[in-house]
């Protein structure tokens, strides 16, 4: 058996400028706020003697250790992320592309509304979806009154696209 990660699927490196700013800030207050403070807490307990038996020096470094994970990670990612600002013609398109919202019902007359987005900032409660889910990839390139079929890992699902936007929604969905 390898001790080797399985290694991730390619990921698009496209992400909103909303996304790229919130992951610049999480890796500023990981490397500038969060480091520093576990760094002291780390020469504290080190201070006190037998590290082997010290649970608060075993913590922080290991809480230092995914610190520095994340960092590195966050680094490499926002190298390669190309941010995507929606251009003014794709506005006016009744198209979904990358960072549009979309008001869609699903086959038992239940509204959703979805934004297409990056895979580094999905947030399926927030009703922000990968362009790489099954969703996303489905609701590419179709148009206001289209019927799309997602084929899902738990079993099919139809939706109507209700209404495209590259803004969010008036009505506070969204």
């Amino acid at each position: 058996m390898s001790r080797r990660k399985t290694p991730r699927p390619p990921q698009s490196p496209y992400i909103t400028p909303e996304g790229f700013r919130a992951l610049s800030e999480e890796m500023d207050h990981l490397w500038n706020v969060e480091r520093p403070k576990v760094t002291e807490a780390v020469t504290v307990a080190a201070a006190q003697g037998d590290r082997s038996e010290n649970a608060d020096y075993q913590y922080g470094k290991r809480r230092l250790r995914e610190i520095d994970s994340r960092v590195e990670f966050l680094d490499k990612r926002l190298k390669a992320l190309k941010v995507v600002d929606v251009a003014a013609e794709r506005m006016a398109e009744a198209k979904v592309f990358f960072g549009a919202w979309v008001k869609l019902e699903d086959g038992e007359g239940n509204p959703l509304v979805y934004r297409i987005v990056g895979p580094d900032e999905f947030d399926a409660a927030a009703g922000l979806i990968s362009m790489d889910s099954p969703v996303g990839r489905a609701l590419m390139h179709k148009e206001e009154g289209d019927e799309v079929l997602v084929q899902r890992p738990r079993g099919d699902i139809e939706y109507t696209i209700l209404e495209v936007a590259f803004e969010p929604f008036e009505d506070g969905v969204g």
